[in-house]
Order: C-alpha cells, then structure tokens, then sequence
C-alpha cells in the first residue's frame, strides 16, 4: 500500500523555463539547502534527462540518507518522472507536470511512495512522511519560482 499526494504551484513562469528548473540539480541543491542535500554520483550539476541518474546524499530526521534516482519517462517541456532505483522508500515516483494557458504555467507534482518496514512503515508514512514530504515539495516549488 502505497501514499499517493498531489501538490499545485501557480506562477507566471513560462513553461518551458520551469520544466528546466525542476529538472535542474544545481537548483535543487540550493532549495534543499536545510536538509543539506549534495548531488554524489551520477549527474552532479546542469540539467538531468531522460535514462540519467543522480545519487543524492542528505540529512532528514537527523539520519544520514542516500537515494539515487533515475528519470524513466520524459516528455519536454510537458512533464518528467523521476523514480526511486536505490534508497530508503521501498517505491518512490514522482511526476512532474506543466501546463501553460495564458495567465502563466501551473505545475503538478503527483508523489506515490512506500516505506520499508511493513506495518510500522505504514504508520510512519500516514503519520509522519506524507506531510513531512509535502512540506518539502512546496517549499522546493516556492523557491523555484521565487514565491
């Protein structure tokens, strides 16, 4: 059993340029610069695209983590999916979607995740992760788009 969360951000933003920010490692580097998160291996710096990875070290919960993701499906500037591939979810997917209309660029970003541990890991995700991974989420979107 998986959590499943959806997160909106609204900006003027043209399309194409936030799918390259949200795909950015350098980006993301500074936006998660409170859990201390460093690209180690794999793509460290620039843009990631479609079959690359990047090996992300950090600290949340004041435990040392490794994750190392790939992005299996790309379709710019429409959206990507980076998912999982080593770490400490047992799944991890998140899709990354823009849409443009006239008063700017809406993005979509759809999170389904797993903990490892069974039923204990159930409880810490509906009790703890979920909203903990929220709060991540919007706070990285704020700081891509300058809100």
């Amino acid at each position: 059993m998986a959590v499943y969360f959806e997160c909106t951000t609204r900006t003027s933003m043209p399309k194409s340029e936030l799918f390259d920010l949200a795909r950015s490692i350098d980006a993301h580097k500074v936006s998660m610069a409170q859990s201390r998160e460093e690209a180690v291996a794999g793509v460290t710096s620039g843009l990631i695209s479609l079959g690359e990875e990047v090996t992300w070290r950090a600290w949340h919960f004041g435990i040392p983590l490794r994750m190392t993701s790939r992005i299996t499906r790309m379709e710019e500037p429409d959206y990507f999916v980076d998912e999982q591939v080593m770490g400490p979810f047992r799944s991890f997917r998140h899709v990354h979607e823009f849409n443009q209309d006239s008063g700017g660029t809406t993005m979509v970003d759809r999170i389904e995740f797993a903990a490892p541990f069974g039923p204990i890991g159930r409880l810490v995700e509906k009790l703890v992760l979920a909203r903990y991974l929220r709060e991540l989420i919007e706070a990285r979107n704020r700081h891509l788009t300058g809100d």
